[in-house]
């Protein structure tokens, strides 16, 4: 016998807190019943509705990845089509499907110059999990067995594996994991706002985190240090755009000392920023590029590594050496996600999503700059493109931060749902993200700012 809609939500309500592992819950508290569970059902454009009827527009893009927006059915209909064909071979010893070599190509249409080849996983994690691979045996075939230390920064995030963890530079992604791992190190984040001496202007910050990094370097030993990995725009760290001239002193000292760069694209990869890349509107130089979110606007699970020409040629010489490379998944360009990744990166060039990116989002930023950077308890708006991050503070003039038990941010976050925005409360600081999907129009910035303007108020101000 069928059941009705409150039966089965009812039951799968149920079902959720007794058998549904969520990442990034508290376990014990949803488990019990002290979270909500909300369960989605659809979504179009920016926004989504679940099963009680409730639609938000959603100003994160779930997790910045919907960059195409919710319900395009070209993305859907190009997964169909695959799974009616092909809908699964592996990719190992030279074999491949249409869609994983056509989508190749168009990423290295659109990458910085001097990359050459993609590797694809499932998710950012993966990749960097393959990115340290690469570069550990990158260093084994030049004859450097000693050259394997990797340099993160604090507040980066790179996943939540054992080695993808380490890199991250989290508190929430190391208590209790046993992390970070060697040879994995940790340098300044270029958090401007957070910078140590508050004298310091942008450039003169910038120099102050390259010679921090340069420092590391010389006392760890040059000889033993292969790779620098850094987002264009940290992410989950805080949502902070780098300071003035800060790629351009940190390429000058990986330079010098034969180092390595890895741009994790996560998140600016396909247009973020208002470019296709985050490397070109940075002017990054990397050696590997990692992609995921952007790429299928995660309509399929994808992510890739894109190696840059130098790196190729080592694992070339590789093959040559030792025969083929013993790296490899299971799902690897599987052919579903790479048919979903042609035909978003097609809707992205058809919808001019990375100019409305741009503009928009300028739009957006400006807006929120307005509403709130005069706030008493606001220390800081600031964003790119389509990203966003206001923080909030105790006391802005004397950069006072609020005690965490008082979960400002996720207060702040709450408030904005409940006037039908979702936003995220960023870890590690009472910060408010915005990530919209990249189709996001003014009159729904306009939405996006009266919620956040409107959350500030619900808070601090009644």
């Amino acid at each position: 016998m069928l059941r009705d809609d409150a039966t089965l939500d009812n039951s799968l309500t149920a079902w959720d807190r007794d058998h549904f592992f969520h990442p990034s819950t508290h376990m014990g508290g949803h488990a019990r019943g002290e979270t909500p569970t909300r369960i989605v059902a659809g979504g179009e454009g920016c926004h989504i509705v679940d099963r009680d009827g409730r639609t938000s527009l959603d100003a994160f893009a779930g997790l910045y990845c919907v960059n195409v927006g919710y319900g395009r059915a070209k993305i859907a209909d190009a997964i169909a089509q695959q799974a009616s064909q092909l809908a699964y071979y592996h990719a190992y010893a030279g074999h491949g499907s249409e869609a994983a070599i056509t989508l190749s190509k168009m990423i290295i249409d659109r990458a910085p110059a001097g990359m050459s080849r993609v590797y694809y996983g499932l998710s950012g994690s993966d990749a960097n999990e393959t990115n340290i691979k690469l570069v550990w045996y990158y260093n084994n075939i030049l004859g450097r067995p000693e050259k394997k230390k990797i340099i993160s920064r604090w507040r980066g995030y790179h996943g939540s594996g054992v080695m993808t963890g380490s890199l991250t530079g989290l508190e929430l992604f190391h208590n209790a994991f046993d992390l970070p791992r060697a040879p994995i190190l940790h340098t300044q984040a270029p958090y401007f706002y957070r910078r140590p001496d508050r004298s310091m202007d942008e450039e003169a910050f910038s120099r102050f985190c390259a010679q921090e990094l340069e420092d590391l370097i010389e006392a760890e030993g040059p000889e033993t240090i292969a790779a620098f990995i850094g987002e264009p725009l940290l992410g989950t760290g805080g949502i902070v755009p780098p300071p003035k001239g800060y790629w351009a002193a940190i390429q000058t000292v990986l330079d010098k000392y034969d180092i390595l760069l890895i741009a994790d694209e996560v998140v600016t990869g396909f247009g973020r920023l208002g470019t296709m890349f985050g490397s070109d509107h940075y002017g990054m130089k990397p050696d590997l590029i990692t992609i995921a979110k952007g790429l299928t606007s995660a309509y399929a699970p994808l992510s890739g590594v894109i190696v840059g020409e130098k790196v190729w040629e080592g694992l070339v010489k590789g093959s040559d050496m030792m025969g083929p490379i013993g790296h490899g998944w299971t799902y690897s360009a599987h052919p579903l996600c790479a048919a979903a990744g042609v035909a978003n990166l097609e809707l992205i060039d058809e919808l001019g999503l990375v100019e409305n990116a741009g503009k928009v989002g300028a739009y957006l930023n400006a807006g929120l700059r307005d509403a709130l950077a005069d706030h008493r308890h606001v220390g800081e708006v600031r964003g790119e493109g389509m990203i966003a991050a206001v923080e909030f503070v105790a006391d802005r003039d004397d950069r006072v931060f609020f005690d965490p038990a008082r979960k400002i941010g996720v207060q702040l976050a709450a408030a904005m749902l409940e006037r039908g925005v979702i936003a995220r409360a960023m870890p590690q600081g009472d910060i408010l993200g915005f990530a919209p999907p990249l189709c996001l129009t003014e009159a729904e910035a306009d939405t996006v700012i009266a919620a956040a303007a409107g959350a500030v108020e619900a808070v601090f101000d009644r």
